[in-house]
């Protein structure tokens, strides 16, 4: 068998220019901080979108509790549009799912969206579920490995969801840079994919992953549990420690297949910010055609987390410039500090 990403399909909450944001809220909430107006005008975000709109409604005392009670009330209606949307371009009935995967590192429930959603999509009671929790912004791509495991050596037909909703976890105002940076740069949404054992469509063939974990920068980056939502950490080395590790990694996964850099027709990098998509790009020697897709996500979505590089492979799907048997590699970066890569080959 071999798995294949059959179909896409993503929901958003509604959009907010980076600009009016800024004007609107942050200029104030940071006392019109330099640091953070330069943190905002060099996060590479034109428009994003949230559940909550800082203008509206100032979450930023809000108490955990309270944060988790809203994820799910927004979140399960984007979710079931996102899903919706993919299984429908696969071609898929909702009760013809075998597994169902949801990704978040912005909420949680139980029973989780993963029974909440499998209960309201109409799929069958012995549907298997996957809750992966908490991984930060590369998850898709481990959650997308496992939906090919499944679907390779079970035959399973599996739905994957990301669903994440940075915007309920604003923090109070502090003279911390990294909260700045992370202001300015993440943003809602849900992307959905579905893996199938056997495609004669469209798609894209999920081939390899590989993976490189650098445990002595784990205090790097990371995703705090407070009493007052998920705090981000954030550290300005992380693209020093990424040059390091992307060359090897990717080349790690190409290599056991007989390919190179140069043969990669599609690149689906999770743009945490700018500089992170200009080191890939100068460690693997990538021209401005090649990061366009993710540049353009970034400026069009903001970092999504998880969903992003799915929005970004539903991106290149939908761009109709990938021809039978073209390579793509997909790439996340996260908490770990972690790097994951995918093989993709079009369909």
């Amino acid at each position: 068998m071999t798995a294949t990403l059959s179909g896409s399909g993503f929901a958003l909450p509604p959009s907010m220019r980076q600009d009016e944001l800024w004007d609107g809220f942050f200029a104030e909430f940071y006392g019109d901080s330099r640091v953070a107006r330069r943190a905002w005008e060099r996060a590479g975000v034109t428009t994003r979108h949230g559940v909550a709109d800082p203008r509206v409604e100032d979450l930023s005392h809000w108490p955990t509790g309270e944060r988790m009670r809203r994820f799910l009330t927004e979140a399960m209606p984007l979710g079931k549009s996102a899903l919706t949307s993919a299984l429908g371009d696969a071609r898929i009935k909702a009760d013809n799912v075998d597994s169902l995967i949801v990704v978040s590192c912005t909420g949680y429930a139980t029973p989780g969206l993963d029974v909440l959603l499998a209960r309201d999509l109409g799929m069958a009671p012995g549907a298997q579920r996957l809750h992966v929790g908490h991984m930060g912004c590369y998850a898709a791509l481990p959650a997308l490995a496992t939906a090919a495991d499944a679907a390779n050596a079970r035959g399973h037909r599996v739905a994957l969801l990301s669903v994440e909703l940075t915007s309920l976890h604003i923090q109070p105002p502090s003279d911390d840079p990294e909260q700045m940076v992370a202001h300015a740069l993440f943003a809602d949404a849900a992307a959905a994919v579905t893996v199938l054992p056997d495609s004669a469509g469209r798609g894209l063939e999920v081939v390899d992953v590989a993976a490189r974990t650098d445990t002595s920068r784990a205090d790097l980056m990371a995703w705090d549990v407070t009493d007052l939502g998920f705090r981000m950490r954030l550290s300005p080395r992380v693209p020093v420690v990424l040059r390091e590790h992307v060359a090897a990694t990717v080349s790690e996964l190409l290599t056991r297949h007989g390919l190179a850099t140069e043969d990669v027709r599609g690149w689906a990098i999770h743009p945490g910010g700018p500089r992170i998509v200009d080191v890939v790009a100068e460690r693997l020697g990538l021209d401005d055609d090649a990061v366009a897709d993710s540049r353009a996500v970034l400026a069009e979505r903001g970092n999504c987390s998880s969903a992003t590089v799915l929005l970004i492979l539903d991106r290149l799907l939908g761009g109709g410039e990938l021809a039978p048997g073209d390579p793509v590699v997909a790439m996340a970066f996260g908490p770990g500090l972690t790097l994951y890569t995918a093989l993709l080959r079009a369909r």
